[in-house]
């Protein structure tokens, strides 16, 4: 009579293994909740995902304002008065002094200098400034009365910096990509 304990499984090893592997899709069913939850769901993945912007129905001396990221943008058409008037006070700027051609992107080589494009976020304390409005025409910030001018620039108030520069690229003269 042979020894078949030690080649054959019997009904023990079997209920070990099956009882083992049970155990192990037990875990992992347990586990994974836990994991699933730590990684970002779909709209914060979209959240961050570049945009395109169709600049064409924006009329000139009108402004738009949309979300990235969570935060207000404001894409600003201006003006051929605005644009001289915001490079004539390019000497003005004291608080954080930067020219109108540094705040503008170019295309072609050519600086789209008829649209500024600007987080809407007042640098004081990120209050959302109205548009067209204050001291001298370009965002206020009611507030903490930050007067902005249109370009963005920090002209008078708490504020101390300019209105941020999303980062952004023209695709063509009339549509731009943010992010």
């Amino acid at each position: 009579m042979a020894d078949h304990s030690m080649s054959e499984p019997n009904r023990r090893d079997f209920l070990f293994l099956a009882t083992g592997a049970a155990g192990a899709v037990a875990g992992a069913a347990a586990v994974w909740p836990l994991i699933s939850q730590m990684l970002p769901d779909a709209s914060t993945v979209a959240a961050g995902a570049p945009v395109e912007v169709d600049l064409a129905p924006i009329a000139e001396g009108r402004a738009i304002t949309l979300k990235w990221r969570g935060k207000p943008i404001f894409v600003r058409h201006r003006t051929a008065a605005e644009i001289a008037s915001a490079k004539k006070d390019d000497p003005d700027i004291k608080i954080d002094p930067q020219t109108d051609l540094q705040r503008v992107k170019a295309f072609d080589g050519k600086a789209q200098e008829q649209w500024i494009v600007v987080y809407g976020n007042c640098t004081h304390l990120g209050c959302v400034p109205t548009g067209f409005a204050g001291d001298y025409g370009g965002w206020y910030c009611p507030c903490h009365g930050s007067h902005y001018d249109n370009a963005g620039r920090i002209r008078k108030g708490p504020a101390p910096k300019n209105l941020f520069i999303p980062d952004y690229a023209f695709l063509s003269a009339t549509k731009i990509k943010i992010g």
